[in-house]
């Protein structure tokens, strides 16, 4: 991408996915930008830690042979000859067993449910992948969805159980555009992958990811400071934009984009409209306890099992390590236990030893060949809002990326309203907001030094001169 004619001074704060990829537009463009993240390293919730001997993420991520604008972005760092593609396998857990759902064959024969219950799941699987107009879903909640399509035995054997391990008691107010967007994905990623459930990650994983991030942006003159939690942002009557930050500096720029989650960012910007401020403060979102366990040995050949019975503390087991190499992993063998909780769930109360005690109690119960002699890391990671809830008529409330505060921007994952959040979609959402609404923005700023010729460039011969 080429550059614009002339350059401004763009705040972007939040220094996630979101945050990088809108930042490395913007630089691209001509834009003098800073970003600015609360944390002590870049990534959000993509972030890497210590596992011990060895970093990796901080939640579970995949790539999906489908997931083009995850792709892209690694084929923009140089990184994607290097992702490894796999074969994985599904299982599930339903009334205290173990089995595997990786083929054709495993479906017909799951004895969970009947032959009218399969034939029901296949056909609501297969009539959601098919969908292309997501609204009228807004329209309609999952439960009810699920249960006039796959019927009674199967939405209380498994649908219900699942939505309950994944959104707690949030599933009653969630549309059917989350089942079909999770079908979807997955629907693509195996026609794209040949039938088969082929999953990719980048070994040295997102880690490896946000260091060349990082170094891209700096070889593009875009100064990134971290641990700078903001207080507030304020657009001045001449149009500069005043950033607070908690430790009492204060910084202007022409320009803010805010990445953070809505309730957040109200907060962030008291000079929102009442309507505004409503329209944010009113998003619901999901947050997660996850939990990274690393063990001497594998728990089973699953890259993910599902889980539906009520008593397990947490919402799946993701085996990294049936995905990941060992030898990635420092030759251990890393488990995600991820527990999805709204914001009054008790489990916020619970300290790390009694997670452990939990989760650790429910894993011997699943796998008897568990011991916990085999744990060598348990580490907690805590985050409170994660994932916007897609409710009903989700899009019709959402706020715009543009506010009554011209050169102040809200960009973040709650505007992902036909899909699931994961790494693409928060991708295809900068990327959009970027070409739609920033780059105008940048087309039609007045320049910095009033030219000597006369004419004036139209937008249409910036883009083609760009």
């Amino acid at each position: 991408m080429g550059t614009v004619s002339h350059s401004q001074h763009w705040c972007i704060v939040g220094g996630g996915i979101m945050g990088l990829t809108l930042a490395k537009r913007l630089a691209e463009s001509g834009q003098r930008v800073t970003l600015m993240e609360a944390a002590a390293e870049i990534g959000g919730l993509a972030s890497a830690w210590s596992l011990g001997d060895f970093n990796w993420d901080r939640h579970y991520h995949v790539t999906l042979l489908s997931d083009q604008c995850t792709r892209q972005m690694l084929r923009d760092l140089g990184l994607e000859q290097d992702m490894q593609w796999v074969e994985t396998k599904t299982g599930f857990f339903i009334d205290g067993k173990l089995y595997s759902l990786s083929s054709s064959w495993e479906f017909l024969r799951f004895p969970p449910l009947n032959l009218l219950e399969k034939l029901r799941l296949g056909f609501t699987i297969f009539m959601a992948s098919k969908i292309r107009n997501w609204r009228p879903l807004e329209k309609i909640l999952v439960a009810d969805w699920l249960r006039k399509w796959s019927g009674a035995g199967t939405f209380h054997k498994l649908w219900l159980p699942l939505l309950q391990a994944k959104l707690g008691p949030a599933y009653e107010k969630v549309s059917a555009v989350f089942i079909w967007a999770t079908i979807a994905r997955m629907y693509r990623a195996r026609q794209t992958g040949l039938k088969k459930e082929m999953f990719g990650y980048l070994p040295g994983g997102y880690g490896r990811v946000l260091n060349q991030y990082a170094e891209q942006l700096s070889q593009a003159g875009v100064e990134v400071q971290c641990t700078s939690p903001i207080a507030r942002v304020t657009q001045h009557d001449d149009g500069g934009v005043q950033i607070d930050l908690a430790n009492g500096e204060c910084h202007e720029y022409d320009y803010a984009v805010l990445t953070t989650p809505s309730p957040a960012l109200a907060n962030l910007c008291p000079q929102l409209t009442a309507i505004e401020q409503q329209s944010h403060q009113q998003i619901e979102y999901l947050g997660i306890l996850c939990v990274s366990v690393v063990l001497k040995k594998p728990l089973s050949p699953y890259y993910v099992t599902n889980i539906t019975d009520s008593w397990v503390p947490f919402t799946a087991v993701i085996e990294m390590s049936a995905l990941v190499d060992p030898s990635e992993l420092a030759g251990h063998h890393l488990v995600y236990l991820p527990r999805y909780v709204d914001a009054n769930d008790p489990a916020w109360q619970w300290s790390d030893a009694t997670l452990e005690e939990k989760f650790l109690a429910a894993i011997e119960k699943m796998f008897p060949h568990f011991e916990r002699t085999d744990v060598l890391k348990f580490r907690v990671s805590r985050v409170k809002q994660v994932m916007a809830l897609p409710t009903l008529n989700y899009s019709e409330r959402l706020p715009s990326i543009t506010t009554s505060l011209p050169n102040v921007f809200a960009v973040n994952s709650a505007q992902i309203i036909k899909g699931t959040l994961n790494v693409n979609e928060v991708i295809e959402v900068a990327e959009n907001a970027f070409h739609d609404v920033l780059l105008p923005v940048i087309e039609k700023s007045p320049p910095l030094c009033t030219s000597l010729d006369s004419h004036a460039e139209t937008p249409g011969e910036l883009v083609a001169r760009s």
